[in-house]
């Protein structure tokens, strides 16, 4: 009788220690992402961010849960995101979509590792003590975006040298007046005008295009989350008017606009979702150097080029990344990405480590 009781007693210990293994499972990381943008436009760049975080061994739903927070472009909301992600006690949060959200995020906790993925410099805004050595609960990806605008303007001038170009800049981005001064000066050196006009709505936009149209001859568009999310809007305004315009993403030029050049923002995404892993495997924000972008495409789309009377110079086609020449996707790829002409001292000093 004994041994049987024994027995039972075994046969109830032994079927107890799955339930019991599970319950003493940790519960799958939560990673805070704060988006300032829409969700629709930045689905192929969350895609990469799942990219470089499977690379780093992190799927979602399988061994970790993402936290979803978009402030629909309304930079107001994000101090409130970032503040309900904190209090959901995240493993990590991931700002995207410019300065703003990481700004939020800073602000919101001093804490929890943050990995952002921005234009901005981080020295300059405060929110890493140094490019290698960020210190504190912040680091990530950088993407050279105000040194870029100088560049930008070049082509675009290459293109319509007797145009006046005018520049648009969103007055709610922290970044803007950094960009007209680049510009700017830029503009000042080679004796060029250069026509500052502000928007953040899409009604400010169309407003914008009516009057380069009647004042200028070509549109340079700046860096800025909510230029980034409406390739649509942009490629119809420009073409309605017959503006030429030079974008920092290629998105726009693979939706039809004219021309673009910028850092590959597929790949800073992906770095983005690496960093992120790594963070959630144990290692700490103040030691992971912040990465710096290093690949940047200069795109063409030849139709767009057509439908505006422009003739691509052979001297811009040999320098050319990638040329669209239809509808649907349709491209060429030309010679191998490079690096931009412009970089920051502390750019071309600092380390680059993923």
């Amino acid at each position: 009788m004994m041994r049987r009781r024994e027995f039972i007693t075994l046969v109830g210990s032994v079927a107890a220690w799955p339930l019991a293994a599970r319950a003493q499972q940790a519960p799958m990381p939560v990673i805070g992402f704060l988006g300032a943008p829409s969700p629709a436009p930045y689905s192929q760049y969350v895609a990469a961010l799942h990219q470089g975080l499977k690379e780093a061994g992190y799927v979602e739903s399988q061994n970790v849960t993402i936290e979803y927070r978009w402030a629909d472009g309304q930079y107001d909301h994000l101090p409130a995101l970032a503040t309900d992600l904190v209090k959901r006690h995240v493993a990590v949060i991931v700002p995207i979509g410019g300065a703003p959200p990481t700004v939020a995020a800073k602000a919101a906790t001093s804490t929890i590792p943050i990995i952002f993925n921005m234009l901005a410099d981080p020295v300059e805004l405060g929110l890493v003590a140094s490019l290698d050595r960020p210190g504190g609960n912040v680091t990530g990806v950088t993407m050279l975006g105000v040194e870029l605008e100088a560049k930008r303007l070049e082509l675009l001038r290459e293109l319509v040298p007797t145009a006046l170009i005018a520049m648009l800049v969103n007055p709610n981005n922290p970044q803007a007046k950094g960009q007209s001064r680049e510009v700017q000066a830029a503009a000042s050196a080679i004796h060029q005008r250069v026509l500052i006009l502000s928007a953040s709505t899409e009604r400010e936009v169309e407003t914008v295009a009516t009057l380069v149209q009647e004042r200028a001859g070509a549109l340079l568009v700046g860096a800025d989350t909510f230029f980034t999310s409406q390739p649509a809007l942009f490629v119809a305004l420009t073409a309605r008017h017959a503006i030429p315009a030079i974008y920092p993403w290629r998105s726009h030029v693979d939706a039809g606009g004219l021309m673009s050049y910028g850092a590959s923002l597929l790949e800073a995404y992906r770095q983005t979702g690496v960093y992120a892993g790594r963070i959630l495997k144990g290692e700490k924000p103040a030691d992971l150097p912040v990465v710096q972008s290093t690949k940047f495409e200069l795109v063409i789309n030849l139709r767009t080029a057509k439908a505006l009377g422009l003739d691509v110079p052979l001297s811009m086609r040999m320098r050319v990344n990638e040329v669209i020449e239809g509808g649907g996707g349709n491209s060429s790829r030309f010679s191998a990405v490079r690096r931009p002409p412009c970089r920051s001292p502390r750019a071309r000093n600092s380390r680059r480590r993923q």
